[in-house]
């Protein structure tokens, strides 16, 4: 796909792997909309790139997904990117029970949101002449912690979900895209990756961004973490072995 003359829409993009995309687009000529649910990072990140453009909203709710997709549709009528990249990550216990549980809910915003958001958005995008569904999954999608269940589950969720899209679509001018990124440095649990000693653990967010622009460039449809190339011809034995032993590292 071409990375330059697009209008790009990226939720969840006022920090981390969102802003750093946001920015790479922003040098390549793109209109850039980022969307969110902390306004005063919004504006941080306004203020530091003053034509990028903002919005306030929270995904994870109807209500948020149906004001999105009407204000940007009645106000970019050129959109034909969007970047599905909203999510959070919880260390979550199921021996503590149901309590465990309590807070934000992962499978709303990692995965309810992005279902939605591409169903709302298709028809849309379908009148383009060429466009783009771009989901941020994980490489915990393929081989997850267990530390992390939900993240996880919803990551899994995201990759086939994504599949299935791309199936759909393929007759489409929408072409659909998976990103599996390795571990970056952002502020994704930052509390928790502090807490394990790996809060600065990762790549930088800037390079994660350019593996993407230039996977999306050379119509990589899966754009993986190197480390995850050979898990493309693993049976499931394999990875049952090294889910064992990353789990076993934690």
């Amino acid at each position: 796909m071409k990375v330059n003359g697009n209008t790009v829409l990226i939720t969840g993009g006022a920090t981390g792997i969102g802003l750093a995309l946001a920015e790479s687009f922003l040098k390549l000529g793109n209109e850039v909309i980022i969307c969110g649910r902390r306004e005063k990072r919004l504006l941080e990140a306004q203020k530091n790139h003053p034509n990028l453009y903002i919005k306030n909203c929270d995904v994870s709710s109807e209500e948020g997904r149906k004001s999105l997709f009407i204000w940007v549709t009645e106000n970019f009528n050129n959109l034909n990117i969007l970047i599905n990249n909203a999510g959070i990550q919880r260390a979550i216990d199921f021996k503590d029970g149901i309590k465990g549980l309590e807070g934000e809910n992962e499978i709303k915003i990692n995965l309810e949101a992005l279902v939605y958001l591409s169903a709302l958005f298709i028809p849309f995008l379908e009148s383009k002449q060429e466009s783009a569904i771009i989901n941020i999954s994980s490489g915990l999608a393929i081989t997850p912690l267990a530390v992390f269940p939900i993240y996880c589950a919803t990551k899994a969720g995201v990759h086939t979900f994504t599949q299935c899209l791309r199936y759909q679509l393929s007759k489409t001018s929408i072409k659909v895209f998976e990103v599996l990124p390795p571990i970056v440095e952002t502020e994704l649990n930052m509390e928790y990756r502090e807490k394990r000693g790996t809060g600065n653990k990762g790549i930088k967010a800037d390079k994660c961004a350019a593996a993407i622009i230039k996977g999306l460039a050379n119509d990589d449809f899966e754009i993986v973490n190197p480390a995850l190339e050979n898990l493309k011809t693993a049976t499931l034995a394999d990875l049952n072995k090294l889910f064992g032993k990353m789990n076993g590292q934690w």
